[in-house]
């Protein structure tokens, strides 16, 4: 799936050691089928050659404002106009000051001074540089003037120094580039969602789980970030990044067993989407062992199990109303072996929820691929079989219409 088919991007890179990682964002833009121009500062070109940048891109990379290889010589008009988004990366502070001031002295803030698309700025400097108060003042018009910042993130610098100011790493970027394009239609939501298996102990080295990935809830979380929605992530055992972590708009909380996972989802606060898409263990060890439990011949230990409590259940007893409509608005998830509408309708009725999400086939649990059964008081409707992350997409879609 390419996230970027047929979008224009002008890729500006202002001077500064971080500007070798362009060549890696462009070949990563280009890898999600975005059509890259760029463009590169005086400066930019003692870092990376535009020989480099126009071998990645296959097109002429400007360098000039003065280049006569445009037809009318107005390359800042002709470069801005075609392009859906323009993204500099990295961006100076000193690009930043002439931009926030609208200073307009080459090629680069020429053509951002005289675009009518987005800007993107992808901030990269020394610590002391990007905390000055005129850096910071700068950040402030920019933002004013509705230019979007990626970054910067904190860490190592190439002066050895460690501290904010760092560019964003490539694929950090290009996610963020990709969010930026997803329609905004849950902007201003709070979404809390749980995701992967829990974990009941038996002993200290030895629990009851199930084979659940957390791929599916993840990518809703993804893609709640995407549609602009302040995401909190209830994350079960499992060995999976957080999404768009760099985007600022999502927290994590980490858990092991069913009861840590209801109590972390239970004190979440107040929120206008609930998934529950973890796969939740219905019961839990009664009385744990305090110390592993040694192997007796063929004895086998006997074990008493519990009830654990039920999250969606709970959740959707707190459903409450505002403006009109009940919220949270709670989407559960059935994972069956058989009868998998059957048994989801009653779950979803069972729950008292508005919507549940059945997983078609058996092959599922850790794929990057799925296939979902949508069953609301509508009726149900079959996603055609496809990657997580644009299921996701289309799930996030489906609810924001019912908000």
């Amino acid at each position: 799936m390419q996230s970027l088919l047929n979008k224009k991007i002008v890729l500006g890179i202002s001077g500064g050691i971080a500007a070798y990682k362009s060549a890696e964002l462009a070949r990563l833009l280009m890898q999600e089928g975005a059509s890259v121009q760029v463009v590169m500062t005086q400066a930019a070109q003692q870092f990376v050659t535009p020989v480099t940048m126009q071998a990645l891109t296959g097109n002429l990379v400007f360098t000039s404002q003065w280049d006569s290889s445009i037809s009318n010589n107005m390359a800042h008009i002709e470069l801005s106009r075609s392009a859906d988004v323009i993204l500099i990366a990295p961006a100076s502070a000193d690009l930043m000051a002439k931009l926030s001031l609208g200073l307009a002295d080459d090629l680069l803030t020429t053509l951002c001074l005289a675009r009518d698309c987005p800007l993107l700025l992808a901030p990269a400097m020394n610590k002391q540089m990007w905390e000055h108060s005129a850096t910071q003042r700068s950040v402030e018009r920019l933002i004013q003037d509705d230019v979007t910042l990626l970054g910067p993130a904190s860490g190592a610098q190439a002066c050895g120094e460690i501290g904010m100011g760092r560019m964003l790493e490539p694929i950090e970027i290009t996610e963020l580039i990709i969010a930026f394009f997803q329609k905004k239609s849950l902007a201003g939501k709070r979404v809390l969602i749980t995701a992967g298996p829990t974990f009941e102990e038996i002993d200290p080295v030895r629990g009851i789980t199930n084979r659940s990935s957390g791929k599916m809830g993840f990518a809703i979380a993804r893609a709640a970030i995407e549609a602009g929605a302040q995401v909190h992530l209830v994350a079960g055992p499992c060995n999976l990044a957080t999404p768009l972590e760099v985007s600022g708009k999502i927290t994590r909380t980490n858990v092991i067993s069913a009861k840590e996972m209801h109590a972390a989802t239970m004190s979440s606060g107040a929120c206008d989407v609930f998934f529950a898409v973890a796969a939740v263990a219905d019961w839990g060890v009664a009385k744990p062992a305090k110390d592993k439990i040694k192997r007796q011949g063929k004895q086998v230990p006997k074990l008493e199990f519990i009830a654990n409590p039920d999250i969606l259940l709970d959740m959707a007893k707190t459903v409450k109303a505002k403006a009109g409509k009940p919220y949270p608005y709670c989407v559960g998830f059935a994972a069956e072996s058989t009868d998998l509408a059957k048994h989801a309708a009653e779950k979803r009725k069972r729950k008292g929820i508005p919507m549940i999400i059945g997983n078609i086939g058996p092959d599922t649990f850790g794929s990057d691929l799925n296939q979902l059964l949508v069953i609301d008081e509508s009726g149900s409707k079959k996603i055609t079989k496809s990657e997580k992350l644009q299921l996701a997409r289309q799930l996030i879609e489906l609810v924001a219409k019912k908000l």
